[in-house]
């Protein structure tokens, strides 16, 4: 089978270094890929939608997945279904459960799915008149796509109304923000749960922890995510299952009934408060770094996972996952997440440790290639370093290990990613 994936970053690198383990796959193709993808397959350097979807046809390529909400938001998934094109990932239509805030808190009131109290508005004296019903914190959302950065947590009221003004304004984040959704804070611990769908059924994968602020112990500025493990213990069988009752399959009801079934990956951003999980958010693709963590411990073929939720026929696969944790850890460049950084060389030290050349890996995400052909620390989130083990600590130590052989001018990483288990 040859497949196409769509994206460059550490997502669409660990995706494709999954399926070139698979002996479903032949051909890998990139679009754009990044400096490393071209280790698994052919970078191509396309990203118009239909000349997309004319190089899959002329190179018979049998599924295509879309890594990035930008493209699914824009509609990649609609230009290739009408040319009867095989893609895994929601239409623009159903893609909105991420494009707009707006969308996914109104569905969620609509289907009764539970999520925090909140408005959506473009009026300031409405937003002001809300966040003086609130106690601080305070959550500030814009409506549209902000590349992970739209959401504030404010610590008083005139925080959140000076956020409000800056969104509502088009300063902060420009037409992603003129409409906004303000809700009360929940206080509990955080989960990224990923329910693979095929417009009627669905697969839940493990649920996996995110780390996004910069610096140890959750402190420091958001960031696009600093590392994630998976399993999480804070999850059990009994938090799953209101998961499926009162969250994945309303949602997939609900989707289908209002005409837009969804196909893809739901990203469920879940708080746990008391035992109870409220919905912070939607997406609709796999989050970044969590799916770094989760493919490798896919013990079935991730192609047939991708190509069955593709052809509506989940029900017929059965999914194994490897009994085992993963932990990444994020290597980001020196002025992340402030402005971009310099290039800088990456150096890696031979790995002469057979049980880390086993149970570690390199996701590669903000890397280019030179023309003397060795790999450069773009800026950003630069590389992902996983660690697979029987428990959280074995998983989180090889993770570390792997850290300490790989060099570049003003790496940063946290150093206690996992401790929330731990």
């Amino acid at each position: 089978m040859n497949v196409l994936i769509l994206g460059a970053g550490g997502r669409e690198y660990s995706i494709g270094l999954a399926l070139s383990k698979d002996k479903n796959v032949e051909n890998i193709y990139f679009a754009p890929g990044n400096g490393a993808t071209d280790e698994l397959g052919k970078n191509l350097d396309i990203s118009d939608f239909s000349q997309l979807a004319d190089f899959a046809e002329e190179n018979s390529i049998d599924l295509t997945i879309v890594g990035p909400e930008g493209p699914l938001v824009e509609g990649v998934v609609d230009v290739f279904e009408l040319r009867g094109l095989l893609i895994f990932g929601p239409t623009a239509k159903a893609a909105q459960l991420e494009g707009s805030k707006i969308f996914m808190k109104n569905f969620l009131a609509r289907h009764n799915v539970p999520t925090a109290n909140y408005i959506e508005t473009n009026s300031l004296q409405d937003a002001y008149r809300f966040i003086e019903t609130l106690e601080a914190p305070i959550v500030v959302k814009a409506d549209g796509l902000c590349g992970g950065k739209g959401v504030i947590i404010a610590t008083s009221q005139e925080e959140a109304k000076k956020a409000s003004g800056e969104m509502l304004s088009g300063s902060s984040f420009g037409q992603s923000g003129t409409s906004i959704v303000i809700e009360e804070f929940l206080d509990g611990y955080e989960l990224s749960v990923f329910a693979i769908c095929d417009g009627e059924d669905y697969v839940v994968l493990p649920a996996a922890q995110d780390h996004k602020r910069l610096l140890n112990n959750d402190e420091g500025p958001n960031t696009g995510g600093m590392g994630a493990y998976a399993p999480t213990p804070l999850v059990n069988d009994k938090i799953y299952k209101k998961l499926d009752e009162r969250v994945i399959i309303p949602t997939l009801e609900g989707m289908k009934s209002e005409g837009m079934p969804f196909k893809g990956v739901l990203f469920i951003g879940v708080m746990v408060v008391d035992d109870e999980p409220i919905i912070l958010e939607y997406n609709v693709r796999f989050g970044d770094p969590e799916c770094e963590e989760l493919m490798p411990l896919l013990k079935s073929s991730v192609f047939d996972l991708f190509y069955k939720a593709s052809t509506n026929d989940l029900k017929n696969l059965k999914i194994e996952f490897h009994d085992k944790y993963a932990v990444g850890v994020v290597m980001a460049s020196k002025d992340y997440p402030y402005k971009s950084s310099a290039m800088a060389e990456i150096l890696i030290d031979d790995i002469y440790h057979e049980e880390l050349n086993e149970n570690a890996h390199i996701s590669y995400a903000g890397v280019t290639r030179g023309e003397d052909g060795k790999l450069y620390a773009s800026g950003g989130r630069v590389l992902v370093c996983v660690g697979i083990g029987e428990s959280i600590a074995i998983a989180q130590e090889r993770a570390y290990m792997l850290v300490g052989q790989i060099h570049f001018a003003g790496k940063q990483c946290r150093t206690d990613i996992a401790y929330q288990a731990l």
